[in-house]
């Protein structure tokens, strides 16, 4: 055996193989088969071991890897020597770090001409790249398998179109056993609708997003959502689909849609859905020279059960009125819920008036009616206004005006019956009836409100009360100043109700700003009173109830009354006086100056403050009359014991003249405009902070 490894033949020189050797990207050694001794060692493998090319030469096997490497492999060697075969296997090890490292490790005999092993080649690579790629394979694919199996949603994988696996979800989602479906097509749990746009995508190979319909077992469609992507898995490319089951979604999606066109309460379609389908109806009646019959249903005294009953009696009423309304109309005919206690019925079919009539006397009958709700009966009637498409109305806003007006009519003439809209109710009188019924209900639908106007201190513009003044956001007409519609409401004997309720919004409001304010608070609270309110029977026992269960002291409260209104029943006027005085209540003479109170009767009464007229304190101060007038009521009230309070101021000027003549008190635009409760609390505040400048 020669003592060194001959690598080539002549016409390859041992340099030429040295240099080929050492740029290999492996490890490179051969050893003595007797001796297991290093005949010859690449660079690499040389450095491996801590040696270079040379000075590992003639070291056995066990001097470079170590005696217990060299035990480890021995089998190996003695095998690849004994028996003249090539020998592969791995080894793990451990780098400088400690990180593992994977080494493959081939033996190879150098056998002579006799057939006996000479020598032994080694060839080692290092395979930690593949190892580590092929471990993270193996993570990846058993975490896709967990993901399958822990996934609540469908999944499936497919080759070529063939089902390879599905995951329990997707099982049960279409009712079938895994063995069931391996090997089937996917195409055969398509919904035949949507299989084009399945192949058309599989075709593609697209990676993405759709909805369709798939087949369960027992053939029912069920609509879901796939999401389909390309994946190594077990070393071949196939396609995995998730797939969701859009049915949750699509039932909340039609219940939010519902919901959108359709009354919580009653089931009816709502406001929205109802002016939607009547444009569309109208539509059509307009190309086929149809007609249509609206009629606009309002139930009577219906704010008397919510009052009396709850509202959840009330809202049962409700609903059994709208049943009964469906039940009295045909499939075609469409009813709606309008809002509140009102509910609209259109009537595609009815061509004639007669047909109109029919059905809202049909209505009448069926809705009045007595009911068992909450196990008391109850009875309601409705009042019904009648208006047909083209004739009174061409848009669908027009016509519901009109059939809403005619409700009215049908109110004003005692209710409980049904008038047709005629053009002659739009005259200047219907418009008075009109709003004499809107006013009526106005309170029930809180369509009032009370704004407040400070007083200050003339001396120094502390803040001492507010006037509570009432305005009316008219439904129609916007905001309605009191001179707009109080005229009416007294006429009508309305005043009676709506004074109640300022009274006690405006003690709720006194009782808030005290509460935040402490004494820098607006009080009192001054609400003006008509001659209705003032003379009635109960009016100070009604005072005094607001008071009691509002828990406020009188003092927080000032009544206002006109001249006139003093006047009227002189001995009952004291005597009223006297019973609001023993409530802490104050009371006001307003307007003071343009009636035709007797200074006399002045004396005797209990009030305790006079307010100048705006049209006095307007002329101030360049009118002398009205100067001489201003100056005359101050006197005359300091020589009563009154206080007097300017309204209408709006100048400076003014404000300096009435001063000047001594006027306790100050109110108009000049210090503030009304507003609302809160934000006449804010005001204070920003008051505070300017009265420095205070002449």
């Amino acid at each position: 055996m020669p003592d060194r490894f001959d690598p080539a033949p002549e016409d390859f020189s041992a340099d030429q193989f040295r240099l080929l050797a050492d740029n290999v990207p492996a490890l490179i050694a051969c050893y003595d088969a007797a001796t297991r001794r290093c005949l010859f060692a690449n660079k690499q493998y040389a450095r491996t071991f801590g040696c270079d090319e040379r000075s590992i030469v003639g070291r056995t096997f066990a001097e470079v890897i170590g005696e217990t490497a060299a035990r480890e492999i021995a089998p190996q060697v003695d095998h690849v020597l004994e028996q003249r075969e090539a020998v592969m296997y791995e080894r793990q090890l451990r780098d400088g770090n400690g990180q593992p490292r994977w080494i493959e490790v081939n033996l190879l005999p150098h056998l002579g001409a006799d057939g006996t092993a000479q020598s032994c080649f080694v060839l080692i690579n290092d395979i930690t790249k593949h190892r580590l790629a092929e471990a993270s394979v193996r993570e990846s694919e058993e975490r896709l398998a967990k993901f399958m199996q822990a996934s609540v949603e469908g999944i499936v994988f497919h080759k070529d179109g063939l089902v390879t696996d599905a995951n329990p979800p997707m099982l049960a989602l279409i009712g079938y056993t895994l063995p069931e479906i391996l090997g089937r097509h996917v195409l055969s749990f398509i919904a035949p609708e949507h299989v084009a746009r399945v192949l058309a995508v599989m075709s593609a190979g697209q990676e993405t997003t759709y909805e369709l319909a798939i087949l369960h077992k027992d053939g029912t469609p069920i609509p879901v959502e796939f999401i389909v992507r390309t994946m190594l898995r077990n070393g071949e490319r196939i396609r995995m689909t998730i797939v969701r089951d859009m049915r949750d979604r699509y039932a909340a999606q039609a219940r939010i849609h519902h919901l959108a066109h359709h009354d919580v309460l009653t089931g009816l379609p709502n406001r929205a859905s109802f002016m939607e389908r009547l444009d569309q109806l109208m539509t059509g009646a307009r190309e086929s020279d149809g007609r249509l019959a609206l009629l606009f249903v309002d139930l009577d005294h219906f704010k008397r059960v919510n009052d009396s009953l709850g509202h959840l009696v009330g809202d049962s009423l409700l609903r059994t009125v709208a049943g009964r309304i469906t039940e009295c109309l045909r499939a075609s005919d469409l009813v709606a819920r309008f809002g509140g206690d009102e509910f609209m019925v259109l009537l595609p079919a009815a061509h004639q008036r007669v047909d109109a009539e029919e059905v809202a006397h049909k209505l009448l009958r069926a809705i009045e009616q007595p009911m068992e709700v909450e196990g008391q009966s109850i009875s309601v009637t409705p009042s019904i206004g009648i208006a047909f498409f083209p004739d009174h109305g061409d848009t669908p806003a027009t016509l519901i005006k009109h059939a809403d007006t005619a409700m009215y009519v049908a109110k004003s003439r005692g209710r409980a019956n049904c008038q047709f809209f005629e053009a002659s109710m739009a005259s200047l009188a219907y418009e008075a009836l009109l709003l004499e019924i809107q006013l009526a209900q106005a309170l029930e639908r809180s369509e009032f409100e009370l704004v407040y106007q400070p007083l200050v201190r003339a001396r120094d513009g502390q803040c001492v009360g507010a006037e509570a003044l009432i305005r009316w956001h008219h439904p129609e007409r916007g905001l309605l100043g009191p001179d707009e519609f109080v005229p009416m409401a007294e006429q009508r004997r309305l005043m009676r109700h709506i004074g109640r309720w300022a009274v006690r919004q405006a003690v709720q409001a006194a009782k808030a700003w005290h509460a935040e304010h402490g004494s820098r608070a607006p009080l009192p609270v001054a609400v003006n009173l008509s001659s209705l309110e003032f003379h009635a029977s109960d009016f100070a026992d009604g005072v005094a109830a607001v008071l009691r269960e509002e828990g406020v002291p009188g003092a927080w409260l000032e009544l206002e009354l006109t001249e006139r209104v003093l006047m009227d029943d002189i001995e009952a006027v004291k005597q009223a006086l006297r019973r609001l005085k023993r409530l802490g209540v104050r009371v006001a003479i307003d307007d003071f100056g343009t009636g035709h109170s007797s200074l006399s009767h002045l004396r005797e009464l209990a009030v305790d403050k006079i307010k100048i007229d705006r049209s006095f304190v307007a002329g101030l101060p360049a009118d002398t009359g009205a100067q001489a007038i201003a100056r005359a009521v101050v006197q005359l009230a300091h020589g009563l014991n009154l206080s007097v309070t300017a309204e209408g101021v709006e100048t400076e000027a003014q404000r300096e003249a009435l001063i000047a003549m001594g006027c306790d008190e100050l109110q108009g635009f000049l210090i503030s405009r009304p507003l609302p409760a809160r934000a006449l609390g804010q005001w204070l505040h920003a008051h505070a902070a300017s009265l420095a400048a205070w002449p």
